[in-house]
């Protein structure tokens, strides 16, 4: 149950307990798509089917969005509008016109929904009130935002915003990478991304190289800047840091795998261990980028 990426936000207001936001939650659960929709969102429980919409554990809460797509590729529609236009053709005596295509289009859009298949996907997020934490588990600011948005309409008397540093996370890693002692908690990985401040934003990779070679410092001291960074937190997580303050490709190190494997319940036991060690992994990092910005 280990988030593989990280959204994440202060809250700076909490006022929902977890049988609150439960019942919340609860009342905006997902339903299956009607036959003439696209799209259906709702909440899920994390943890499995039957279970509550709220998962609960040492104060922690972890809470899960479910998206319902059907599954209707813009080919198909145009390969049956095409057919269709056709039809019409030969039946009228000349070509439909752009109107008359608009709404061909949507009475085949109409007639294929309902056979459709539809997918299903979960967006995570761990709720921690007493350590000010709203962690979501996505890369994608799109799918942060679908989440907040369902949220704020199934439930109130909350307030977030994004984590901002006093460092740029791109100043902080260009330094560690041209010489910058990299703060105690961390040790630098074998990957990183480089990227030209020019119009043409000209990009160097690293992938599983080791980042001490002149070759890196020469980049850097052409005008390059890192944008991505590859880091290992206290010998137990390793993760990517982006420039936009994201933490990617978070993985947990043996020993924390070990500890997990050893439980009853695993799903219980890797929601301990993740939030245990990212409540003191974020504020690390907040730290080694000059601490919150909370201006």
């Amino acid at each position: 149950m280990w988030f593989k990426n990280l959204q994440i936000y202060r809250i700076t207001d909490w006022k929902i307990t977890p049988a609150q936001l439960e019942e919340a939650l609860s009342a905006h659960a997902l339903q299956n798509c009607s036959s003439m929709d696209m799209q259906s969102r709702g909440w899920v429980s994390p943890k499995g089917e039957g279970e509550p919409f709220v998962h609960t554990l040492n104060q922690q809460m972890l809470i899960a969005l479910g998206v319902e797509k059907k599954l209707l590729p813009s080919t198909v529609i145009n390969q049956y509008t095409k057919a269709r236009a056709a039809e019409m053709e030969e039946q009228q005596g000349y070509r439909p016109g752009r109107k008359q295509m608009k709404e061909l289009k949507e009475a085949v859009t109409d007639e294929l929904l309902p056979r459709a298949f539809a997918l299903r996907s979960k967006t995570y997020a761990w709720i921690d009130p007493a350590g000010g934490w709203f962690v979501i588990d996505t890369s994608n600011a799109a799918k942060a935002d679908e989440l907040l948005e369902v949220l704020h309409k199934s439930a109130e008397a909350f307030a977030l915003k994004l984590v901002r540093t006093r460092l740029s996370p791109t100043s902080a890693m260009t330094s560690w990478l041209a010489g910058t002692d990299v703060p105690p908690a961390f040790t630098i990985d074998r990957d990183c991304e480089l990227r030209a401040t020019g119009d043409e934003k000209a990009t160097v990779r690293y992938v599983r190289h080791a980042l001490d070679a002149d070759e890196i410092r020469k980049h850097i001291e052409a005008g390059k800047e890192a944008t991505k960074l590859a880091m290992t937190w206290g010998d137990k997580v390793s993760f990517v840091l982006h420039e936009n303050m994201q933490l990617k490709r978070i993985a947990p190190l043996d020993i924390l795998k070990e500890q997990g494997e050893a439980a009853e319940d695993m799903f219980d036991s890797d929601f301990a261990i993740m939030t245990g060690e990212l409540a003191y992994l974020i504020p690390d990092v907040l730290n080694a980028l000059g601490g919150e910005d909370i201006t």
